[in-house]
């Protein structure tokens, strides 16, 4: 049972509405994140700008497998279930990729560099070496490419944190994160 209440597109703020009504009209449907976060109009308009742009950066391929990595490391079943149907359906990225993905890692050697790199933010809290960013330049990302890896983490900490402290239900096929040894 969630702990913080998922209004109908009816029920949200009124200011949410408009921009339910936009991700209905992109995504035909409305998941329950997107009302999760209208319960907080500054929050909604917030998220769908930052997710919006970003977007452009990266691949759709490489984004998808970040958010994969990111959701298993913080225990996020909702956005695991989420970004795996997405890879699969979206992006299409096969089983056994997303199966990698959530051990931060990737069969493509570049996407590879990506993943474990976002992995290795997320887990230390961005505490990363000179040598992890050199090993992410070595591997022919730019300077403004790896701002937006660790933007890409900060989008995912983010419907991590919200969908793990609300126990969002969740709406795609359920996908549930390896526990922690």
């Amino acid at each position: 049972m969630t702990r913080i209440s998922i209004p109908t597109r009816d029920e949200a703020p009124e200011v949410s509405k408009p921009l339910l009504d936009a991700v209905h009209a992109q995504l035909g449907v409305v998941p329950n994140l997107f009302r999760l976060i209208a319960r907080s109009p500054a929050a909604l308009a917030g998220y769908l700008g930052f997710s919006g742009a970003l977007k452009k950066a990266l691949d759709v391929k490489t984004r998808e497998r970040i958010a994969i990595a990111v959701a298993e490391i913080n225990g996020c079943d909702y956005c695991l279930s989420a970004h795996s149907y997405l890879g699969l359906n979206l992006a299409k990225i096969s089983p056994e990729e997303i199966a990698l993905n959530r051990t931060g890692h990737s069969s493509d050697p570049r996407a590879d560099v990506a993943v474990a790199f976002a992995a290795k933010v997320t887990k230390d809290r961005g505490q990363v070496s000179d040598s992890d960013i050199a090993a992410v330049r070595e591997a022919g990302f730019t300077d403004a490419q790896i701002v937006e890896i660790v933007a890409i983490v900060a989008e995912n900490v983010f419907t991590n944190f919200l969908n793990v402290v609300a126990a969002t239900e969740i709406d795609f096929p359920v996908v549930r994160h390896a526990e922690a040894a």
